[in-house]
């Protein structure tokens, strides 16, 4: 089975996976109230079920970005996305 990214963060910094969840949670939360506007407005644009984005969320949105301004080629290092 292919190492997710998440997985991947966790194992290179030696942390649990549940551990680097809430580190990218915690880093979602920061944007979606950061006190700047223009900030705040970009972090809504996330496409999510809930009020805020979960971090498989922000992965996915993140990912479908890079694609459609062609920039693949910063994927080329987690290859299972």
């Amino acid at each position: 089975m292919a190492e997710h990214i998440f997985e991947r963060l966790a194992r290179e910094r030696g942390i649990a996976v549940e551990e680097m969840r809430t580190i990218i949670s915690a880093r979602i939360e920061k944007g979606w109230n950061d006190s700047d506007p223009e900030k705040r407005e970009q972090w809504r644009k996330i496409p999510c079920s809930g009020e805020i984005p979960t971090p498989d969320e922000w992965l996915r949105y993140a990912v479908e970005k890079l694609q459609e301004e062609g920039r693949e080629d910063l994927l080329w290092r987690y290859p299972n996305l």
